[in-house]
């Protein structure tokens, strides 16, 4: 018999949470939630990512919340990593993963695998370190403008990590990291029915909503936050000696807010819509491709609560 795992996947701010929680609460089974939203990783960050409470990780046992630093971000690497040890202790345990979050790139990367990676030498690894202090990472993307052109497009100028491993598998094999990536994508990155995990049987429960009813969960939410003390939380982070330029603090809602201390706004007003829009931009970016993700099956969070727990009780009695 497969070993079994279900997946809940949406946009931001459609009802995740509440649905896994609800499954975790309804069915006489053992689950735990492993998180794949690439701010709860954050321990620091807990407005401003709509981080379930303290009273809700109690219900189920989480894992992959609170992980790391924003000084020390999350790669996809080692969330995989991580994520295969949590699963590989459930599976011993008798209990049943529930993967839940809306960044696609780590549910691609735990799903369908990454580009293989190259082993670099201890000298080379140490003489990159030594250039990049020297240096700069402005070099380290100059490089890759010259010998990479489409992952120096590709990766964020904050994101260290991809940078330094793309310069690295261009070291090492002479041809562009960008082509690797290629050949993943040439393996359908959309069909989850080949999956990396082999013995395994998923669940997709994907969750959406008309767009206007989106809308104003969103704004419901960004009223929250700001409510809340979002702001405090950015100053206490300033305070604390972070300097805002991390990662994680770039991300949405952090970095408005730190756009509004920083007077870039004209009201606030104008600070609580930026948010907003930022918010449905990577709405719409999620819903794309997971959109074109399958197999799955698609529920609306507010009016298929009952549908779902029933088509979860269904596939753990199959």
């Amino acid at each position: 018999m497969n070993k079994k795992m279900i997946l809940i996947s949406g946009p931001t701010a459609s009802g995740k949470t509440q649905i896994s929680l609800a499954i975790a609460e309804s069915l006489q089974k053992k689950f735990a939630i492993i998180n794949f939203d690439s701010l709860l990783f954050y321990k620091e960050l807990n407005i401003g990512t709509a981080k379930p409470t303290k009273e809700e990780q109690e219900i189920c046992p989480h894992y992959l919340i609170d992980t790391n630093s924003i000084s020390s971000p999350m790669n996809a690497s080692l969330f995989i990593e991580q994520a295969k040890e949590v699963v590989k202790q459930l599976e011993s345990d008798g209990i049943t993963p529930i993967l839940v979050g809306g960044s696609t790139f780590y549910l691609r990367a735990f799903i369908k695998g990454m580009a293989d990676s190259v082993s670099v030498s201890l000298e080379l690894r140490e003489e990159l370190a030594a250039e990049l202090e020297n240096k700069g990472i402005e070099f380290f993307r100059t490089f890759l403008k010259e010998h990479d052109e489409a992952s120096y497009q590709s990766i964020h100028t904050n994101d260290h990590y991809r940078i330094m491993r793309a310069v690295e598998h261009f070291k090492v094999t002479g041809s562009p990291f960008s082509l690797e990536k290629e050949k993943m994508n040439d393996k359908n990155p959309y069909d989850f029915s080949q999956h990396n995990w082999p013995g395994w049987q998923f669940k997709h429960i994907y969750l959406d909503l008309p767009k206007e009813q989106h809308f104003e969960f969103i704004k419901e939410r960004t009223e929250k936050m700001l409510e809340s003390g979002l702001e405090d939380e950015v100053r206490n982070l300033l305070a604390e000696g972070f300097s805002g330029e991390e990662k994680p603090m770039q991300s949405i809602g952090y970095k408005e807010t730190l756009g509004w201390i920083n007077k870039q706004f004209k009201d606030r007003d104008e600070y609580r819509e930026r948010i907003n829009i930022s918010t449905r931009q990577l709405a719409k970016s999620q819903r794309t491709f997971l959109k074109k993700v399958g197999p799955k099956d698609c529920f609306h969070p507010l009016q298929d609560k009952s549908k779902i727990i029933e088509q979860i009780l269904a596939f753990m009695d199959q």
